[in-house]
């Protein structure tokens, strides 16, 4: 296990749940990722499927036809039990958009959602890495909730907490793709508190402050998320297990504060403790 690792969750791939969600209610999760560990582009240090490189998959992704057939079959289960979820939710072991049928596995979920529960929303929890994707923007459109990460607009705590596993990331490049969807987006931000033990490349160790609750990160995350124009926000804390220990909540003032800044400029927000 790598540094300060602690307990964490790897989802039953393709279908888990349903969960109850904090921000959407009754949701049935579909996991395009193998079972046995973890695909991501980032590589969080809150994330509650601890740090890819102690959960390196050996089984492969499901495929388009396994994860449609295992759709139904929980659908159909739910359905002769009466209980419909409130979302069909793409989460779990990574990055939902990099599997290579994405857009193929939406239209899937959508056909099967439209048949079996139609009140449903599809939503995707996605950390915006792939929206360049022609195929991912496209599939991302059609969904109820395009929920769309962005922590913060400064690289070097992006480099610090979310940590993404390729080194063009580029800022501003993923606020043009969010901002690309018109409105049809919803951003998704985690504020936190504590400290995390970087290992440098010379084998030294640096202690980093990785909070982003106060103004230095706030204002200009605010300032990006009036340019997006989002149809939502939704601000967040810790919740679950994180794969290191030195992680704290932000307080429920700072998230309420936080919150109503965005509500100010006219943009709905809701604030997750």
């Amino acid at each position: 296990m790598g540094q300060g690792a602690r307990m964490t969750v790897i989802y039953p791939s393709p279908i888990f749940g349903p969960i109850h969600s904090r921000r959407l209610g009754i949701s049935l999760g579909i996991n395009l990722m193998p079972s046995d560990g973890k695909i991501c582009t980032f590589n969080c240090i809150y994330c509650e499927c601890g740090f890819n490189e102690d959960f390196r998959p050996k089984r492969r992704r499901p495929t388009r036809q396994e994860v449609a057939e295992a759709l139904e079959k929980k659908l159909k289960e739910m359905h002769a039990e009466g209980v419909h979820p409130d979302v069909l939710t793409f989460a779990g072991n990574g990055e939902p958009t990099g599997h290579p049928d994405f857009g193929e596995i939406m239209d899937d979920t959508i056909r099967l959602r439209d048949k079996y529960c139609p009140n449903a929303k599809v939503s995707v929890l996605s950390n915006s890495t792939l929206t360049d994707r022609p195929k991912v923007h496209e599939a991302l459109m059609k969904v109820d909730n395009n929920i769309l990460k962005l922590d913060t607009v400064d690289p070097e705590y992006i480099n610090n907490v979310d940590r993404p596993t390729y080194p063009s990331y580029d800022v501003k490049k993923i606020i043009e793709g969010i901002h690309s969807f018109n409105g049809h987006a919803i951003i998704q931000t985690m504020f936190m508190h504590g400290t995390f033990t970087k290992k440098e490349k010379d084998g030294t160790e640096t202690v980093i402050d990785v909070s982003n609750t106060d103004e230095k990160f706030v204002k200009p995350w605010l300032d990006a998320v009036k340019y997006i124009a989002p149809e939502e926000v939704m601000v967040y804390t810790i919740d679950r297990e994180t794969p290191d220990h030195d992680l704290k909540k932000a307080t429920k003032e700072e998230l309420d504060a936080i919150r109503d800044r965005v509500i100010a400029m006219g943009i709905e927000c809701t604030a997750s403790y």
